[in-house]
């Protein structure tokens, strides 16, 4: 995807894609993701890309125009995107919403202190607002979607941190939740600070569940696009 360069959020920290001068956008991008989602018999697509903060609109416009193409050429499939910040640029914003995706995922990744360390440009409120205005966004023009979110544990958080950013999440309008563990994935990566037991994960799970979250995916493994197929926001019918 010409989407899939990325733009200095904190890359050599937690992130293993390298840095590199974005290369323009493919105007035959969005047809061909639509082709392969098509050729793949896929029923649940996932559409996502790292930042791109050189482009006016952060790359939101072409976020659409795949939606848009895939939807055409996929009616029953179910559209997850999972987006930057856009530095919450609302007008930017609102293009991915108009184009209807069924899960807007944006990725909290961690706890309120340690984002310094983990996203040197993301801010966790910042993140937040994304995420709520997403969910605003969508019931003003009456589009129905699920709002989704992700966190890296073993970063050295507390578990009373993890259970505040589950009801920060909460308050902003979150129903989906997933939880993996942070692997390192190089010497010049944040190292792990802890490696979390799958009791705990599944501990997590259940108190995420009883915060109200309407599917939590928590798990070693899990990251944010994981069994995304799992859930689909026909299960809120």
């Amino acid at each position: 995807m010409s989407l899939h360069y990325c733009v200095a959020e904190a890359i050599n920290v937690f992130c293993a894609v390298k840095t590199a001068k974005p290369l323009a956008l493919e105007a035959d991008e969005p047809q061909r993701v639509a082709e392969a989602t098509k050729r793949l018999g896929l029923k649940h697509v996932v559409i996502t890309a790292v930042a791109r903060d050189d482009l006016a609109d952060g790359g939101a416009s072409h976020f659409a125009e795949t939606i848009r193409a895939v939807r055409a050429g996929n009616p029953e499939v179910v559209i997850e995107v999972l987006v930057p910040d856009f530095n919450l640029n609302n007008d930017a914003l609102l293009l991915v919403i108009e184009a209807s995706p069924e899960v807007f995922n944006h990725n909290l990744e961690t706890v309120e202190r340690l984002t310094p360390l983990v996203r040197s440009r993301a801010k966790y409120r910042r993140s937040l607002e994304v995420l709520s205005q997403a969910k605003i966004m969508a019931e003003n023009i009456r589009v129905k979607m699920v709002t989704k979110s992700g966190l890296m544990l073993g970063l050295g958080e507390t578990k009373e941190e993890i259970l505040v950013a589950m009801d920060d999440l909460r308050k902003h309008g979150v129903e989906v939740l997933t939880m993996g563990q942070y692997l390192r994935p190089s010497e010049n990566h944040l190292p792990v600070v802890d490696y979390i037991h799958p009791d705990v994960f599944a501990q997590l799970k259940q108190r995420a569940l009883e915060k109200g979250f309407v599917h939590v995916s928590s798990g070693p493994l899990v990251r944010s696009s994981y069994h995304a197929g799992d859930f689909s926001p026909a299960d809120l019918s």
